[in-house]
């Protein structure tokens, strides 16, 4: 079974790889004719500049050069994950990346096991007290946090629970100044945490709630329900040795969808409580047009969808054998 599931994950990998080539060559188009350029930035921030001098610019940037030989070039160094040099910052955009990256991962994590977590057993509840007062305040409480905005949410988070209550930081990711150390840092950095993570995870809570709540009924009304409790199997038994584990696969395909949408909106959140990450990161580079940054931002973001869902995959193996590796 390992080596079947190794099998499968490398053919998975493999089939990947043009997929996520055609995604770099969309981004890339899409970057390079929009309005705007570096030197179109520096020109403008100089204030004022000679055609020589934007000359020289377009020449160091590469503009004077046909787009498809700048296609082919930015392609050749993909293969060797040289996502070329970030002018703005002046450092190689992949070791800009890596350094935002474990923060950006640490914020959209939290937010997703805490979504789907919550989700689970609110669903779970309200598809167990069906009709209920309990079933309605938790797809009312669904609905409004679904449709709030989440820079609001934000927002309000760190007017009651830190210029009000004083109980949490409201920006950053950890207060840099008291220099922690151990476990003193990362208690730290889990305080700055829970408003970001507790407002990006508000909005999927609803669809995750919601989804496991329908699944669960949609269960229920199957025939091997039917026939287990012909056979004497208790409700409790029912539920946690058949009808949640078939219940969560649409949750976990949707959690699987759900990650690129995530990394969209962890740029407002990163934005309102100034997190570190590469939603901020990206939120800075389309205004100062680095092309090379942005390019590597969308591109490792891409392959971390295309992992992600891959894990996805694996996971359905486990919640339900009856799913082949093919």
């Amino acid at each position: 079974m390992l080596k079947k599931r190794l099998t499968y994950v490398l053919k998975r990998l493999f089939h990947a790889i043009p997929v996520v080539v055609g995604i770099a060559l969309l981004n890339f188009l899409l970057v390079h004719l929009a309005p705007g350029n570096p030197a179109d930035v520096l020109a403008g921030e100089a204030g004022s500049a000679t055609p020589e001098y934007m000359a020289m610019l377009r020449e160091q940037f590469g503009l004077d050069l046909p787009l498809y030989v700048r296609l082919l070039e930015y392609i050749g160094n993909l293969f060797t994950l040289d996502l070329g040099f970030s002018w703005r910052h002046n450092m190689p955009v992949f070791d800009l990346i890596v350094d935002r990256l474990g923060p950006t991962l640490l914020l959209m994590f939290s937010a997703l096991l805490l979504s789907v977590g919550v989700g689970i057993l609110l669903g779970l509840l309200a598809a167990t007290q069906v009709g209920t007062w309990k079933d309605t305040l938790i797809t009312v409480l669904g609905i409004v946090s679904y449709a709030t905005p989440l820079f609001w949410v934000g927002l309000m988070f760190i007017l009651v629970f830190s210029l009000k209550l004083d109980w949490l930081p409201a920006t950053g990711m950890e207060n840099i100044i008291m220099f922690y150390e151990g476990w003193d840092r990362v208690k730290d950095i889990a305080l700055h945490l829970i408003l970001p993570a507790a407002t990006l995870s508000l909005f999927y809570l609803a669809l995750y709630t919601r989804l496991m709540r329908a699944s669960i009924l949609e269960q229920f009304g199957s025939d091997y329900v039917v026939t287990a409790r012909a056979k004497g199997v208790s409700e409790n038994g029912i539920m946690f040795k058949h009808v949640l584990r078939n219940a969560l696969l649409p949750v976990v395909t949707m959690a699987g969808f759900q990650v690129g949408a995530m990394l969209g909106g962890s740029v407002v959140v990163e934005a309102v409580f100034g997190w570190p990450g590469l939603g901020q990161l990206a939120f800075q580079t389309l205004f100062a047009r680095d092309y090379n940054l942005l390019l590597g931002i969308f591109f490792l973001s891409s392959v971390l969808v295309v992992l992600i869902n891959l894990g996805v995959d694996l996971i359905y193996t486990v919640l339900d054998p009856r799913i082949e590796l093919g």
